[in-house]
């Protein structure tokens, strides 16, 4: 490594210390009305759905994908 390198790495990393950060003023309250029994269940059912259906999908197809490549 230069003498010059951290010169160079100084002089390019400089200007990105300098540049303002915005900051997010989030703010929350509770809930107005509670979630019930339905909502909770429809909603976890969509969740797990979303992340089980196309795995399995893999999984139960998995040996013609091993018979194509």
């Amino acid at each position: 490594m230069s003498v010059l390198t951290p010169l160079l790495l100084r002089g390019l990393t400089g200007s990105a210390r300098r540049l303002p950060v915005p900051r997010a003023q989030v703010h929350s309250m509770p809930p107005e009305q509670k979630l019930g029994v339905l909502e909770l269940a429809i909603g976890l059912t969509s969740c797990m759905v979303t992340f089980l259906l196309p795995a399995g999908w893999i999984l139960s197809h998995l040996e013609s994908y091993k018979k194509r490549g």
